[in-house]
This record gives structure tokens, sequence and C-alpha cells, in this order.
């Protein structure tokens, strides 16, 4: 695809092939066009899910945008043989081919790794799956929540509360998805091989609880729910709510800061000695936060530079001085004669096109040139 910055990015040139759908692919494709590299995004017909989850901005849904921006889409029946036949020149000169299928589809449509590798031997093929390509679970079906459940990080926490981040999705799918395909590109710089990476969401959840696992390890069992420091365990670790119904969020790990935290707060030398009894702290910390309002704690949170935040709304994060000021928002996504926000994305923006504003892809606009 042709960019107007004239500054080279670290993918410019590089092609990939994107069969993915939803979350996990796109958003690694996202990460990778944003970086040069140009992204052919393969859609069955009618488009991927994505393309009909709200909302929508004329019709068009503004996830679906945020995550393909810059992409080019072409939209054929895979399950046609001659369209196959179609869409093989673009996968043999391919840079990098990422599918997000259950273990076997692409061997059983013919775009396997190992076919496609016969004639492209440099390709990086990655597949993303929940539980991976072997295993007994690996033709299982699951969602965020159950890679997070099945590797025991939800257990963790107490209570029921499903999590507000994605976490398997994106640093279980996105993460190693985009870190692994960048090593394997520097080693086929080297050495010219290619690869095929085997992504499974849940692995990567494991790496969540690498505190946890160290308990077991240590204990020969894991913590209990919500006994641990960093779950919920410890009066440092902690939400506190507040008089107006904000909560408090108290990080205040190291001694300096917890040290500044109580004298803030007004604890006795007795209760600000958290190893006599946590519950009681906890119980003074609590009573405390209950008398207070977050806006005239804040400035007080400032001064005493304790690791303790008044939790933000999305709104207000999304105004907040110092992300306005870091260009977390500068990019946008065109909708026809439309605007809305970029997906932020953590690329340094050396690496970036200074095009701000990019379109997301109509569904087969580029049909005609790729296959």
């Amino acid at each position: 695809m042709s960019h107007t910055s004239a500054a080279l990015r670290p993918l410019d040139g590089l092609l990939i092939v994107d069969f993915t759908t939803l979350l996990p692919g796109p958003l690694a494709t996202l990460f990778l066009a944003e970086a040069g590299a140009e992204v052919v995004k393969v859609e069955r017909p009618g488009g991927e899910d994505m393309r009909a989850y709200p909302p929508f901005i004329d019709g068009v849904s503004v996830p679906f945008a945020m995550l393909n921006r810059g992409k080019a889409s072409v939209e054929i029946d895979l399950k046609d043989p001659d369209a196959r036949a179609r869409l093989r020149p673009l996968l043999t000169r391919a840079d990098v081919i990422i599918e997000q299928f259950r273990p076997g589809v692409m061997d059983r449509l013919g775009l396997g790794y190992a076919a496609i590798a016969a004639a492209n031997p440099g390709v990086i093929y990655c597949s993303i799956t929940g539980y991976g390509q072997t295993g007994p679970r690996a033709d299982e079906a699951g969602h965020d929540l159950n890679y997070q459940g099945a590797a025991g990080v939800l257990a963790l926490a107490a209570g029921a509360t499903v999590p507000a981040t994605l976490t398997a999705d994106i640093a279980g799918g996105t993460m190693p998805a985009v870190t692994n395909i960048l090593m394997a590109l520097v080693r086929r710089g080297r050495t010219g091989a290619g690869a095929w990476l085997d992504i499974a969401m849940a692995d990567a959840m494991f790496t969540f609880g690498v505190f946890a696992h160290g308990e077991a390890s240590a204990s020969g069992a894991g913590p209990k729910p919500g006994a641990w420091l960093l779950h919920g365990g410890s009066p440092r670790y902690q939400l506190y709510p507040l008089a107006d119904g904000r909560l408090l969020a108290v990080a205040a790990l190291e001694e300096k800061f917890w040290r500044a935290f109580t004298h803030l707060v007004g604890l006795s030398p007795t209760l600000a000695d958290d190893r006599q009894d946590p519950a009681a702290t906890e119980a003074a910390i609590a009573a405390w936060a209950a008398t207070q309002s977050s806006e005239a704690l804040r400035p007080l949170l400032k001064a005493a530079d304790c690791c303790a935040t008044i939790i933000a709304t999305l709104d207000e994060a999304l105004v907040d001085a110092h992300f306005v000021a870091r260009g977390l928002f500068d990019h946008r996504v065109a909708i026809g004669a439309h605007e809305t926000a970029a997906c932020v994305v953590p690329i340094d923006p050396a690496f970036r096109s200074t095009d701000l504003v990019q379109a997301a892809p109509v569904l087969g606009a580029a049909n005609q040139r790729y296959v």
C-alpha cells in the first residue's frame, strides 16, 4: 500500500496476508501495518464477524475500523478451489501469513504451512489458536475468559468478577504473535529460513501467574483466591471506596511509599506496621477512605507521591492531559466523511507513519489488485 510519509519505517516493503478475525490476529497485523507493512486482509463472502459489531458510523463497525485501519481487504470464498488458486500467487510472495482457524483447517484447504513453504520457503507462517496446534485440548473451542480460566489465573482473585481486560486475546494472542514474527524475521534475515509459529493464547496466561507459580514451587501449593500480595492479600495493594463512590487504587508496595501513604492517612505506628494485623490495617484505611472525596484527595496524593491514585473513568482517561500530550490519540480512522479515534498501539512514534488519518478497508475493494 502507498504511504505519503517519506520516512522509512521498520516494516516498509513487507507483505503480510491476514486470514484472522475479531481481535487477536487483526490487532497483531494492525501493529505490523502501523510499522509500515503492507497487510492484505482475506475475508469470507460478506466479511469477517467484526464487521457486524456495534457501534456503527454510517453503517461501518467502529471496532472493525479501529482494528483494520490502513489494511487492504480481499473478499474470497476459501471453500472454492478456483478462488484458492487465484489466491496462491499472493501467498507465494508473502513475507508473513497469519491465520486464526482451528488446527488443521488451513491444511485441509491446501493452504497450510507445508504447502505454502514448498513454494515460499522463507515465509513466516503464524497460527494463533486458543490451545495451540498440539495437545489434548487443541481442538477445544474457547474465548478469552476460558483461556484465563484454564491457566489458573482467574482463580487467583477473590470473587466472581469478569475481568475488564481481554488479557488472553491481546497479551496471549496479539503480543506473542507480533514478538515471534519479528524474531522470525530477524532470523530469516540472517539465515534465510522461514518458520511456523504456534501461538496459543492459553499458554501465555501462565506467564501472568509467574509470581503465583513461584509460591506454588516454594510451598507446594498456589495461593488461595485473594490471598496473595498482588491479588487482594495486602492492604498495600488494594482498592478502597471513597465517600463519593470513586475508588482509590493503592499500590504502595515499597516501604518508602507505604510510609508516605500511611502518614497521609494518619495511621498509628501499630497499624502502619501491616505485618502485625493486616486486616486491621486494611480496615483502618478503608474507614479513612470512606470519609474522603476524590477531588479533595487528588492534590494530597500528588504531593505525597505514594503510588496511590484515584481510578479514572474511561471518559476521563481519554482527555487526560498526560496521555494527550504523549500523542496517544493523534491517529484517526476515516469512515466516509467522518473520523473516529484510531486504536492506541504501543509502537514508538518514530516507527509509525506521519499519515495521522487512514481509512479502514472496504470489503473486497482490493480484489482486483491481489486476486
